[in-house]
């Protein structure tokens, strides 16, 4: 039964791991490792452009608008009346206007009064090299936050508008006011006034939409974030997470959507609901429309044109009087993915750090980090801490499966004897094996439970360490200076190796050669994925892994096991 356990153990982890890994790629929209699917997002060129005809809303009605005839996902009726890139070439000529916060640097485009590119000043870049930009408009990027009027030939995101305001957020001030006015179309005029505020990533925007005609007019409200599908630039293919659009209602609370879900004509999302927001997501940094709760909205995901995407809402406004003003607020985010930041913007809006299945246990994780850093102020040490902390919770637990481990090590000799003695016989053997563990009393499974239940609690913190933007240019002590980073001496992996090697020699080796060659060949194919793993990662399993191997020396110490290095034999 020890090898029955053994294997038992190593297939579950081996299996996990190799599940893990496929879904991860699957779940990001790559493509998987082990078990492969169809075919990856195609970069197909659009269709010439077509008219659309009239998209509905409940109680109201949208006019046709001239699109390119690019395939429309969910939410198809009100996102094709949105206008496109390129669909409507402005008469005037457009204007860059760059504006700053102490927190955001940012750039308008006069041409809709669309927000084309949003650099963080104090976030450092991915090399090293600069600040960070999330939002970019600039070669063979594009990600960019629109909004406008559909509904009819209204003034939309390609409606070249006139700015006002300050550009740059005065010493002593606490808002910065930005305005953006169109010039009546449609018998419409609308103004979008960006309201910022000192040290806040969020911004207040206010849509104001006044009838200028001899007739009442129903129009609708549209928000999108537009961007690309290509993998950000430096993207690891050993640890990659996910990018793309996501939406969150109380309905069918937080959802991402795969660029190839959209591509397919299969992107799942709520088509109608009171609350809520959109989203493009990557890791660490998110952008988000949100409207007020109680506003009607119709959500919407789309591909605009080849390898070019757009998630957004639609708000239908009721009837607007000859001479009369609609307000309808809104709010628009970009920034880092910190949880009690989001929290503090809009319900759920923390999601956007996804911890995936696990977020009941990685919640609670991330608070205890973060407490323990209040203190301690390095996040290195705080991940020790972390680790050290779980391990004494799980303590008795774990010290049960090492009290197994050390009984099964010390009638291995017996059980050895016994098989060479029975090896013609394999019933006989399986019965004499019973025997000695009735009499020994151990039980050959006793070592696996209290690691099952520990597994998805180390998972979960996996994922907080992976997706914590607090890690990101954070340093720990000498060359490690940033922990979202892989060590660029490879000296953590390696030691992460050591150690790993160090706690399976201490194991009981398993009676059956080719578990006992499994028992080596697994822990070092895992290990060699660490080389490439964040620094923050690496120090997490070390830490896990010392604490693990003291806790089982002074266990078989105890038990009066000598410890003895079972090395591999591969001969």
């Amino acid at each position: 039964m020890n090898d029955i356990r053994r294997t038992i153990l190593w297939v579950i982890f081996g299996f996990s791991m190799v599940l893990l890994w496929d879904q991860w790629q699957v779940y990001n929209g790559h493509k998987a490792t082990f078990f492969p699917q169809t075919s990856q997002l195609a970069k197909t060129a659009s269709a010439p452009a077509s008219s659309v005809p009239p998209s509905t809303v409940p109680g109201t009605t949208a006019t046709a608008s001239t699109v390119p005839g690019a395939p429309v996902a969910a939410g198809a009726a009100a996102a094709s009346a949105v206008p496109s890139a390129g669909a409507i070439a402005p008469t005037p000529a457009s204007q860059k206007i760059d504006v700053s916060t102490d927190v955001l640097h940012l750039t308008f485009d006069t041409e809709g009064g669309s927000l084309i590119r949003v650099e963080f000043p104090h976030i450092a870049g991915d090399q090293k090299t600069g600040t960070f930009v999330l939002l970019d408009q600039s070669g063979s990027r594009k990600y960019v936050a629109e909004s406008g009027l559909i509904g009819g030939d209204y003034p939309n995101h390609k409606t070249v508008m006139t700015m006002s305001g300050d550009r740059q957020l005065k010493d002593g001030a606490n808002e910065l006011v930005v305005k953006f006015e169109s010039p009546e179309k449609g018998g419409l005029k609308l103004v979008k006034t960006y309201t910022f505020h000192r040290g806040a990533y969020d911004a207040s925007v206010k849509h104001e939409i006044t009838n200028t005609g001899a007739a009442p007019v129903s129009p609708q409200l549209y928000m999108q974030l537009v961007r690309d599908g290509d993998k950000l630039p430096g993207e690891s293919s050993f640890y990659s997470t996910f990018t793309g659009p996501a939406a969150y209602t109380e309905a069918k609370k937080f959802h991402k959507i795969d660029f190839s879900d959209i591509e397919k004509g299969k992107a799942e999302i709520d088509k109608e609901s009171t609350n809520g927001y959109v989203a493009m997501v990557q890791h660490y940094f998110a952008s988000a429309w949100i409207l007020p709760d109680g506003v009607k909205r119709e959500l919407f995901v789309r591909k605009v044109d080849s390898n070019l995407y757009a998630v957004g809402m639609i708000a239908p406004l009721a009837p607007i009087a000859p001479g009369a003003t609609k307000t309808v607020d809104a709010k628009f985010f970009a920034g880092p993915q910190e949880e009690n930041l989001l929290e503090k913007i809009t319900p759920g809006l923390e999601l956007v750090k996804d911890y995936g299945w696990l977020t009941i246990l990685a919640k609670p994780l991330y608070w205890l980090l973060t407490q323990l850093h209040s203190f301690i102020h390095n996040w290195g040490w705080s991940i020790m801490a972390l680790v050290l902390t779980i391990k004494i919770a799980f303590y008795w637990l774990q010290a049960k499966g090492y009290e197994s481990m050390a009984k099964m090590k010390a009638i291995n000799p017996k059980v050895m004897a016994m098989r060479e003695r029975y090896k013609d016989n394999p019933q006989q053997m399986q019965q004499e094996m019973m025997r000695i563990y009735r009499e020994e009393k151990v039980n050959p499974m006793g070592g696996c439970f209290p690691i099952m239940v520990q597994i998805p609690v180390f998972i979960a913190l996996y994922w907080v360490l992976l997706s914590s933007v607090e890690m990101r240019g954070a340093p720990w002590i000498g060359w490690i200076h940033d922990l979202a980073a892989p060590d660029p001496y490879f000296i953590l992996p390696a030691i992460m190796t050591l150690t790993t090697m160090l706690q399976t020699a201490l194991n009981p080796a398993p009676p059956d050669p080719m578990q006992a060659k499994m028992m080596w060949i697994m822990p070092l194919a895992f290990s060699v994925m660490f080389f490439f793993f964040p620094s923050g990662l690496v120090l997490y399993w070390i830490t896990n892994n010392v604490l693990s191997i003291a806790q089982q020396w002074i266990i078989n110490k105890r038990m009066g096991v000598p410890p003895q290095f079972n090395l591999p034999k591969f001969s």
